[in-house]
């Protein structure tokens, strides 16, 4: 008999110890998939950081590159000016002379 009751406090011991070994397992499981749930989105997130970051500094580039062109754009305007002034001058002052050597001619 007490062989019997032994038996029977085994088996229900090897019962419970299966359900808490499944119970272990879905807990297990569970915390596997929460660990590569939070892994893909902290994945997802650094790939969106990284391409922002990218973004922000392909558009500082094309920024400062602009920035450089309109700076060229404008100083070789002011020396178009510049030399189209000094054409100008030049001009006027050869006339002049003309106009004073024909006097001086004339006289």
């Amino acid at each position: 008999m007490k062989t019997l009751i032994a038996s029977v406090l085994a088996a229900t011991a090897m019962v419970g110890l299966s359900a808490c070994s499944q119970q272990t397992q879905d807990q297990t499981a569970a915390a596997a998939d929460n660990a590569a749930a939070d892994t893909a989105a902290t994945t997802r997130n650094a790939t969106d950081d990284v391409s922002a970051a990218t973004d922000e500094a392909l558009g500082s580039a094309e920024r400062s590159l602009d920035n450089a062109g309109n700076s060229l754009s404008a100083g070789a305007d002011r020396s178009g000016d510049a030399i189209g002034n000094a054409a100008d001058r030049a001009a006027d002052a050869t006339g002049n002379a003309l106009v004073r050597a024909g006097n001086a001619i004339r006289h």
